[in-house]
């Protein structure tokens, strides 16, 4: 394992140069292509007219058929009948006519009456018959005349207008009740029949009622006419409304061992599966797809503000993941030609975005569920190549979120499982979802399919979460929150180590745990790595505990028999020795740096104004800590808390005014030292954690009740 982490590491020191950071992404390039090259490439297909198809032969994509659709459309336009429009004015203007037809003879008579009262008795002379004609043919048109017999003209001029007025009322009627229906050309007739029948049985003489019969016949004409207009309108309208014929993506062509004829071959040539092995589209789009995914990664870890060797790490890690996740797909994807339609739902999408948020952050989880979804899309696309299988993408999407949102911040194993248990009960609901939406119809068995790789799904990405956790952690040198929980157990060989050889020590040890970690909290820093911290920040002192007082019993203290030098270079090895355990232990490297930087380079104060009593040349450096000083927010907690934990302790009356008199004059010593100086710890930060400090050691240390029995027996004794 060690020698893996040491290949790693060189790696993540490569990607610090620009060149070897573009190869990376050049290298994931190209095997993202190599993993979809097959899924996009188009079949080659040895097609000829009426040969039979060797195989089932789909669409590739969605294709409008043109020819198909131009057809629907005219087969709708041929369905539409002609338009016939009815005039309506045509009745009105014939039955004008025949009543001015009426009123005119009327007219006539009127004339002739008036002529023959201007006469006297001498000068009497009455019209004849056709001299009457006469004058009622004067005052009609020609074409009405010449259409008119004279019998007709010769009954209207001989009725009385009492006889005409019944006559015109009764033709006018019989008009108007024929001429409101539709009558076509082929209809004259029977329409003038119709009025025919209608004035046969009036009770008008014979004459006047021939007369009316035939004014009748005469006003009847064809109303309904053929309307082009309106014909082509419901014609344009009917073919409109045809919907485009659309060769749908995965739509069955032609089955294995049918004919092609030609239809199926013109459909064969519109979809482009004739021209295949010239098409270079496909791989232009998967280019394209493959520059926008790492483009979003690249973005990512430029804008990250992240330690240069953070980012390093997290890319390579990213990268392992990523291409781990591809790898498991591809052969997952490459099982769909056993035809098992459901297998790709049992790829476990939950898994890369709970290693993600366990080992980096949450913000790339949810970019690498996008990215694989959109792969998954491509590779699962069930042999058609070229398309995107959107349940499939949908699937991974929701099951990817669904675990990296429910994954809490504690990220203990149990937390992992309950997560892939709710990502699998959101895999169950999405393949409901994508059965149901379009009312599939799937027996029994299938859905007992679906429902089975659904659970292995969001079960399996916990399972391999677990499982890959703790090689990850120890390749890259990661201290997640699962590992930091691990260390803080009890149970654990060190702090068994620490409670056994050195109690006081365990007993400092896990008040100062309790300090940091609140200290840390306060100012959003890691308090879970400040409380682990603590707990391992004094092991070296399990080599020589009793020379710390913390575990000296009786008042029996080795340094008052020691030179100063002597005692202050026992102080100083715990530190050393230490790193030492830890280093040996293979401790993560963040406990070892809190081990190392808790002191700085701190002076032992009081052993080198003992030193000077005896020797005014002595020198400071001999009393320092080696260091290095604090290089995070958690060392230099850790270390404050340490100062203040000890100091407090040793006080025999704490009052509140005390501690935080005590907190304050550690942390301003600590700030003029420049203990301080090399950690992103700003001056408002400081002053919230020394605000914390005093708060929770006035909780630990506040006074206790004195009974009055304890104290007699206490006095007894």
């Amino acid at each position: 394992m060690d020698m893996l982490q040491q290949h790693f590491i060189r790696i993540r020191k490569l990607l610090d140069i620009t060149f070897f950071r573009v190869l990376f992404f050049l290298i994931l390039g190209v095997l993202l292509f190599t993993a979809m090259y097959s899924n996009v490439k188009p079949e080659k297909l040895n097609l000829s007219l009426f040969s039979i198809a060797e195989k089932t032969i789909r669409s590739p994509g969605t294709v409008e058929d043109k020819k198909s659709t131009e057809m629907k459309r005219k087969e709708a336009r041929d369905q539409v009948q002609d338009v016939y429009a009815v005039k309506k004015e045509y009745t009105q203007n014939r039955v004008d006519l025949i009543t001015s037809i009426f009123d005119t003879a009327a007219e006539v008579n009127d004339e002739v009456k008036d002529e023959m009262d201007k006469q006297t008795d001498e000068e009497m002379k009455e019209p004849t018959i056709t001299d009457k004609i006469e004058r009622l043919k004067g005052k009609l048109t020609s074409t009405v005349n010449k259409d008119l017999s004279n019998q007709v003209f010769s009954a209207l001029v001989q009725a009385s207008n009492e006889e005409l007025s019944i006559a015109k009322d009764l033709t006018v009627t019989a008009i108007n009740n024929v001429m409101t229906k539709r009558i076509s050309a082929d209809e004259v007739e029977n329409a003038k029949k119709q009025v025919e029948e209608e004035l046969k049985y009036t009770t008008l003489n014979d004459n006047l009622r021939l007369a009316s019969i035939n004014l009748g016949r005469y006003a009847v004409i064809q109303n309904e006419f053929y309307d082009p207009g309106a014909t082509e309108e419901l014609r344009r309208q009917a073919a409109e409304s045809v919907e485009p014929v659309k060769i749908l993506q995965g739509q069955i062509i032609v089955e294995e061992g049918k004919l092609i004829n030609q239809e199926i071959y013109r459909q064969l040539k519109l979809v482009g599966l004739l021209q295949n092995e010239k098409s270079f589209r496909p791989f232009i789009g998967l280019i394209a797809l493959i520059l926008i995914i790492l483009s979003g990664i690249y973005y990512y870890f430029y804008q990250s503000k992240s330690h240069p060797e953070k980012k390093q790490t997290d890319l390579l890690l990213f990268g392992i993941i990523f291409v781990l996740l591809i790898f498991i797909m591809k052969i997952i994807s490459m099982l769909q030609g056993f035809n098992y339609s459901w297998i790709g739902y049992l790829f476990p999408a939950a898994m890369g975005g709970m290693l993600i948020k366990i080992l980096i952050d949450e913000k790339l989880a949810i970019l690498m569920s996008l990215v694989l979804a959109v792969c998954g899309s491509i590779l699962f696309n069930e042999g058609v190549a070229g398309s995107l299988n959107f349940a499939e993408g949908l699937y991974i999407l929701f099951s990817a979120l669904a675990a990296v949102l429910f994954l809490s911040n504690q990220n203990q194993r149990l937390k992992i499982l309950q997560a892939g248990t709710f990502s699998a009960l959101v895999n169950l609901l999405t393949i409901i979802a994508i059965v149901f939406l379009p009312n599939g119809q799937f027996s029994g068995l299938e859905f007992g399919y679906y429902f089975i790789t659904a659970l292995a799904s969001g079960i399996g990405s916990a399972v391999l979460t677990i499982g890959l956790l703790p090689f990850l952690e120890a390749s890259f040198g990661i201290l997640s929150t699962i590992r930091l929980i691990e260390l803080s157990n009890p149970n654990h060989p060190l702090l068994r180590k620490i409670l056994m050889e050195a109690p006081g020590t365990y007993h400092h040890s896990v008040m100062v745990a309790n300090l940091s970690e609140s200290a840390c909290e306060a100012i959003g820093a890691n308090g879970l790595l400040a409380r682990v911290g603590s707990y391992y920040h004094d092991i070296g002192k399990t080599r020589r505990p009793n020379f710390f007082i913390e575990n000296q019993m009786h008042g029996d203290n080795p340094h008052d028999r020691l030179p100063p030098e002597k005692s202050a270079n026992i102080i100083i090895a715990h530190v050393i020795d230490g790193s030492q355990i830890l280093k040996k232990h293979h401790m993560p490297k963040e406990i070892v740096e809190i081990a190392e930087q808790h002191h700085g380079t701190t002076l032992l104060k009081f052993f080198y104004h003992k030193a000077m009593q005896e020797n005014q040349e002595t020198k400071e450096e001999t009393f320092r800590y080696p260091g290095p000083r604090a290089q995070s927010k958690e060392s230099a907690v850790v270390g404050i808390a340490d100062s203040v934990e000890a100091a407090v302790r040793s006080l025999s009356k704490p009052t509140p005014e005390l501690i935080e008199s005590l907190v304050r004059k550690i942390v301003a010593d600590r700030l003029a030292d420049g203990q301080l100086n090399e950690c992103d710890l700003t001056l408002k930060e400081i002053e919230i954690v020394t605000h914390t400090l005093c708060e929770t050691l006035k909780g630990i240390f506040h006074s206790r009740i004195e009974y009055p029995e304890m104290t007699k027996k206490v006095k007894e004794a």
